[in-house]
């Protein structure tokens, strides 16, 4: 009795979901074109990251290395953005990693990745905010909080006094929300939004190759002494180089951080269904998307480092600060104005998504059915965004600005690595399609039951995927999950593979051969014939360096950031095993 229960379970943990055709006649206006999801990817990545991440990477992690950091930030998110865009096209419906990991690797999985979703929607919504009364103090000349501390902080716990801005900041972007959601002209908006402020930071780019100093890139101790500085920082000294003064280590400590900056782009997955063509403009969107904001990016990081050493950075600074430095008044005002306006339209982008993955996850049974609650007649789910607001407030209360920027980037981390799995995964797997209406097919000719050998591995009898070959790649790729992750491990203590250890050499060198060995066997299987439009170019190694892209990024995360998602992880299987398992409507 207990082997059949715990059977059940196992398989329960395991099963996918299969798509089935929407007979409700709901299905949105397809009226977006490939300009439209562009504008949206790039509205939504190129937003406070670039407004307020300067001063908390550069200066005391990486310095003018930031560089460094957006190049390979920037090519991990391309990778993960070649992963979404191949699921775009095979699952043209409207989600998220959430959905496309439940119909690949299983209903564990799928939850693990939704819950660690709803905690980055919830953080990003907490950072615009904050982002966004940061930018408001900063046109006042910072009256708010000069104010906030000297009458409300002498009479209340500082913590008080710091959420009221979140608060009332909460509130007015409640409110607009509430405006603009019936609003058929959002996208008209958010597109013109968007220009201005790709024209606003190509004037900031200009500026700063204008005005900027090569030498804040060559700084020396001497540099310091003169700024009345001393030599050490939170990393460790000033002086010890002019382009990557705090070193490897600072570059390693900054890329997790600057990743933050391009996970705006996996919003156009959430607009499939209103796309046009999505088979063609959701990988252009998200290609074209990351390419500009990378491009966008660089050139920022470059400017703000020419235009001010990075030392006289303090955190809390934000990029229209650098025009103070160089003596151009207005420009900061006008930078600020329109960050403070991009900020504002930035919010309304992730809104929607939050509100679907919560409804989706609740009518799938993972969570309680009250957050599936809709408004008649506008289809909100109304229930839900309470709770993510409850959340969001919650989460501003506690911790600090850094704390978000480092758990969204982990969220998202993950969320790609399943994703990257899930696309080696189903490449490999017979003959599977989702047709435009989402009915899932499946090739019902397969040949007669295998059986596994050694030489099978490597020369399959078989031109076509098999249940058999799926199998192996389904378990062969699990293996390189973990695999790589020890590897990451591993290198995480770099000084020891420095110092000639022959214990780490060999750890190393062992993982190395075992990972490049289970990379043959899946290189050797068959893969799926179906035709996309799109395709990850490089199976199976793309996928598996966008794997272990992230995991090394997810390395160097500090241990308080790994706590908090620890603790937010244990709440999620509470409320997993206790309800979601038992009413999962997976049979």
């Amino acid at each position: 009795m207990l082997c059949q229960v715990l059977r059940r379970i196992g398989q329960k943990l395991v099963h996918r979901r299969i798509l089935e055709e929407d007979v409700n006649g709901l299905a949105p206006a397809r009226r977006l074109s490939t300009l439209d999801l562009v504008a949206l990817g790039v509205g939504c990545t190129v937003g406070v990251g670039v407004y307020v991440l300067a001063g908390e990477v550069v200066r005391d992690q990486t310095g003018p290395s930031i560089l460094i950091c957006m190049l390979v930030a920037g090519l991990s998110s391309m990778l993960a953005g070649l992963c979404y865009a191949e699921f775009g096209v095979r699952v043209p419906h409207a989600g998220s990693a959430y959905l496309y990991t439940y119909i690949t690797v299983g209903e564990l999985w799928a939850f693990i990745t939704g819950w660690n979703l709803i905690v980055f929607f919830a953080a990003h919504t907490v950072t615009v905010a904050q982002a966004w009364t940061l930018a408001f103090d900063n046109l006042l000349g910072n009256h708010i909080s000069q104010t906030r501390h000297e009458s409300i902080s002498p009479n209340v716990p500082q913590v008080l006094g710091e959420i009221l801005g979140f608060i009332v900041v909460g509130l007015v972007l409640l409110l607009m929300e509430l405006l603009t959601l019936r609003n058929r002209w959002i996208f008209l908006l958010s597109k013109v939004v968007t220009l201005v402020k790709l024209l606003v930071l190509s004037f900031v780019i200009i500026s700063g190759f204008m005005k900027g100093d090569l030498h804040n890139w060559k700084l020396t101790e001497e540099d310091y002494k003169k700024a009345g500085l001393n030599d050490t920082s939170s990393l460790g000294p000033l002086g010890s180089g002019g382009f990557v003064p705090f070193g490897f280590q600072g570059i390693l400590c900054g890329s997790p951080t600057c990743f933050y900056a391009f996970i705006g782009f996996s919003i156009i997955i959430s607009r499939v269904e209103e796309a046009q063509n999505p088979e063609r403009s959701i990988p252009m969107g998200i290609v074209i998307s990351l390419l500009i904001c990378i491009l966008v990016y660089f050139g920022v990081s470059a400017s703000l480092t020419l235009m001010v050493p990075y030392y006289q950075l303090r955190p809390g600074s934000t990029l229209p600060e650098a025009f103070l430095h160089i003596g151009w008044a207005p420009a900061y005002y006008a930078v600020t104005f329109a960050f403070l306006c991009s900020l504002s339209v930035s919010l309304f982008g992730f809104m929607l998504p939050i509100r679907n993955l919560i409804y989706m996850m609740a009518q799938d049974g993972l969570l309680f059915p009250v957050l599936a609650s809709i408004q008649t007649g506008t289809y909100t789910p109304n229930v839900a965004t309470v709770i993510f607001g409850i959340i969001a407030a919650i989460m501003a209360f506690f911790f600090e600005l850094t704390d978000f920027l480092d758990l969204m980037s982990v969220g998202a981390l993950l969320a790609y690595s399943l994703v990257a799995l899930c696309v080696l995964i189903l490449r490999y797997q017979p003959e599977m399609r989702y047709e435009r209406n989402g009915v899932q097919v499946q090739d019902e000719n397969e040949p007669a039951a295998e059986k596994l050998t050694l030489r099978g591995l490597f020369f399959p009898g078989s031109p076509t995927p098999t249940p058999l070959s799926g199998q192996v790649v389904s378990v062969c790729s699990s293996l390189l999950a973990l695999l790589l992750t020890l590897l990451c491990l591993v290198l995480a203590s770099w000084p020891g593979l420095l110092s000639g250890d022959p214990w780490w050499i060999t750890v190393v060198v062992l993982l190395l051969v075992l990972i490049t060995g289970i990379t043959g066997v899946i290189w050797r299987q068959p893969q799926s014939s179906s035709p996309l439009h799109f395709k990850v170019p490089g199976l199976p190694l793309l996928p598996l360096l966008s794997i272990f892209l992230n995991v090394c990024l997810m390395m160097q995360v500090t241990a308080v950031t790994w706590a908090l998602l620890g603790i937010w992880m244990l709440i999620g299987f509470a409320i997993y095993f206790s309800y979601g398992i038992q009413h999962s409507l997976v049979p």
